[in-house]
């Protein structure tokens, strides 16, 4: 699972430096780097970005027992 969780959040990294461009400069590094935002790679790239998203909702376990 070490591995999973690294992967997950090397591309939440990602997924918010490219966010963190938009916002700033309205530039999609994403979608420059793979021909537009409807381009089959760009597309699989957001996906695997937003499952990472969903799989990372775990930590929060981990974070409340810690807390504790």
């Amino acid at each position: 699972m070490r591995t999973l969780d690294n992967v997950a959040l090397a591309l939440l990294i990602i997924g918010g430096l490219n966010w963190l461009l938009i916002g700033l400069f309205q530039v999609d590094l994403v979608a420059s780097i793979f021909n537009g935002q409807d381009a089959v790679v760009s597309r699989i790239i957001y996906t695997l970005v937003g499952i990472s998203a969903l799989y990372s909702l775990k930590f929060f376990g981990g974070l409340r027992e810690r807390a504790r």
